[in-house]
This record gives C-alpha cells, structure tokens and sequence, in this order.
C-alpha cells in the first residue's frame, strides 16, 4: 500500500514563499510521495525533494505523476507549471500558497483604474531607470524609453561577451531552429517567468491582471519579470552561449539561472518589489480567512447560520 505520508500541515506551518527554494525542473521522471517529500525516480537513480521548500516545480516532456505526489504539493502550497520541452512554454498550472485575497484585491483596484494604472505602471519603469525621474512621462514614451535600453542592453552584452548578437527571435514550436543566443535566452527568460509565476501566485495575486501588458492570462508575469531580465536572463544568457556555444544550452543557461537566484536571494526581492508596486505594505494576509462581504456592515462572520429578519419576534408585514 502506498505511503500515505504526514499529516496535511496547517497553513500557518509551511514555509514562507521569501525562505523556499526557487524552481526546480524535472522532466522524463517519475514523479511520487514518500511522507512528505517528494520522491523522484529517473534514469539516474531517486531523490527526494522536501515539498514545503519549493516555489514552483516545472514539470517538462515524459513525467508521470501520482494523484498522490500531486495532493501533497498543493497542501504543502507548491506552484506546479506543465511546461514544454526546454521549458519554453507554459501549459497549465496548480493552485499555490496564499489564501487571502487582499493582495489581489489590491491588484484589481489599481489596474481598474487609469490614473492608478498608470501610476503602477510608471513605478516598475522607475525601477529600470533608478537615476531619472519619468513619473511625468506617457506610457508611449516609457516604452521607447525601455525599447532603446533593451537594446543596449543586448549590444552591451554582446561586446562584453563577444557573442555575436543581431535581433531576439525563436519558433515558439521549434526551439531548436534558433540561433545559440536566442535559445539561451529563451531558456533563461522561461526560468525567471516560472519563478515570477510561482511568486504572484504565492501570494494570491492575478497572473493575468497586468499594467503594462494586457489581454494574456500571463500579462502581470510578463509585466514582473521584465524587472529583471537585464539583470538575470539577458547577461546569463550570453554568459552561457560564450562558454558553451550550443552544447546543451538550454540546460546549462536553467542551471545558471537558478545558481544565481539562490546566491541573490532574489524571491526575498520580488516579494518586497511586488509590495511596493501595489502599495501593498499594510497588507499581511492571514491564513485561511474568509468573510462575507456585506453592503452595510462590511465584513461579517463566514459559517454562521444567519435569521431573516422577518423571523425575529413581532415583525409585522
């Protein structure tokens, strides 16, 4: 009989998303729960992965995974994204860690309206121009402003690595037609959108509720994670193609990227940035609340058997 592992922890137990471990990416495994971990058994023997310190686990091409392992990774609040070969494309995903819906709350009432919109907006290109102010500036301005860094960026890199660089372009269905820098950024820019996902969700925010990008059910991880690809996925990358060239890139360029966000500690920093971005820093969600909503008295007790007033004593029609 299978193990039927610990006893499901209280919310208050697990993990903070700020202390766990980035991603991890598994593919052709098998995927089971032995107490409570995570048991995975490939070509090269067994591990076990402790459940509750995972942000998100990407599950590639060729894995099978028990109803088990999977209960176990939504108690213990694990992000799980179904991704495609290399981990370019995301297919599905699980319910993650938080509870509460204030933060997306929050969310909703800034994206619904133009004037917070914008001003949230403004703040994340604030944070890729440090030493200007462009809280002043159209969102048509702003995104000629990132455009021309985006690309000095990349040429930056290129004379630094000595990594020939042209344009960003790859076949979303066929990743292995792309020149070596662009499937090295493909890979490093998939890695930072899986640990941008496993954040926002984590903390009970919309993936699809975005202020600069619209209209995707991933808009707000595109939004995110553009915070950080200068830093992380696009010097990575060339890092990776000069060292390498195309020899097994996509793995290499996954590893580097998770080595340097576990030596950046960079979930405590996007934690602490999606807070700021939503003016979120007097929230402190509570675990497992839930209330109901009501137009005069505004939050009231959840699991209580309320009277119609009209059952009270010596009502009249």
């Amino acid at each position: 009989m299978e193990n039927m592992g610990a006893k499901k922890p209280k919310l208050q137990e697990l993990g903070r998303v700020s202390d766990r471990i980035s991603f991890l990416y598994l593919e052709h495994a098998v995927i089971n729960r032995q107490d409570s971990a995570i048991k995975v058994m490939d070509s090269r023997g067994t591990v076990f992965v402790p459940a509750a310190l995972i942000n998100v686990l990407m599950l590639g091409p060729g894995v099978d995974v028990t109803h088990r392992a999977m209960e176990l990774m939504g108690d213990c609040g694990m992000a799980v994204i179904w991704v495609g070969e290399h981990g370019v494309r995301q297919y599905a995903h699980g319910r993650a860690l938080n509870h509460s819906s204030l933060l997306l709350e929050r969310q909703a009432k800034l994206v619904s309206n133009s004037k917070s919109r914008i001003a949230v907006a403004r703040k994340m290109y604030q944070m890729r121009f440090p030493d200007e102010d462009v809280s002043h500036l159209a969102m048509r301005e702003l995104r000629g402003k990132e455009g021309a860094r985006v690309r000095r960026v990349y040429r930056d890199e290129s004379t630094r690595t000595g990594v020939e660089w042209n344009r960003r372009e790859y076949k979303v269905d066929d990743f292995n037609s792309g020149t070596p820098i662009n499937k090295a950024l493909t890979a490093g820019h998939q890695a930072l959108y899986g640990l941008s996902y496993s954040v926002v969700a984590a903390l009970g925010i919309s993936p699809g509720l975005g202020f600069i990008h619209t209209g995707h059910d991933l808009a707000f991880i595109y939004d995110f994670a553009d915070l950080y690809k200068a830093e992380y996925s696009i010097p990575i990358a060339f890092d990776m193609v000069a060292e390498y060239g195309d020899t097994d890139i996509a793995t290499h360029t996954r590893q580097a990227m998770r080595d340097a966000f576990r030596r950046d500690k960079l979930v405590i920093r996007m934690v602490a940035d999606l807070k700021e971005l939503l003016n979120a820093d007097d929230i402190i969600p509570e675990a497992d609340t839930l209330n109901l909503w009501d137009d005069k008295e505004g939050l009231v007790k959840f699991g209580v058997q309320y009277k119609d007033d009209s059952e009270s004593d010596g009502y009249k029609e």
